[in-house]
């Protein structure tokens, strides 16, 4: 169930395309998130940090999803701020 914070969204797809992919349900929510994620990064509508933690990955693992996807980098000091005030928050609780 989704908290308050959070949307849910569903979508059907054909089990042929789903049989293709050879994931789970669970790996496939989990690879839609991320493959999302990837294009609003790339389509400058989610900064990193924002994009990151759609696809519920730690820093250094998202650079490398997107490097194998051959999606550049476009992190700037806004970004950079967003994401050191994320890690101040964290460390707080």
């Amino acid at each position: 169930m989704p908290t308050q914070e959070e949307y849910r969204c569903e979508i059907t797809l054909p089990k042929k395309i789903v049989s293709l992919l050879g994931l789970t349900q669970k790996e496939l929510g989990v690879a839609l998130k991320r493959e999302l994620a990837v294009h609003f990064f790339e389509n400058n509508l989610l900064s990193f940090g924002q994009a990151r933690q759609m696809a519920e990955m730690p820093v250094w693992k998202f650079i490398i999803f997107l490097k194998d996807r051959k999606v550049p980098l476009h992190y700037d000091i806004l970004e950079y701020e967003e994401d050191s005030q994320t890690i101040k928050k964290l460390i707080k609780k």
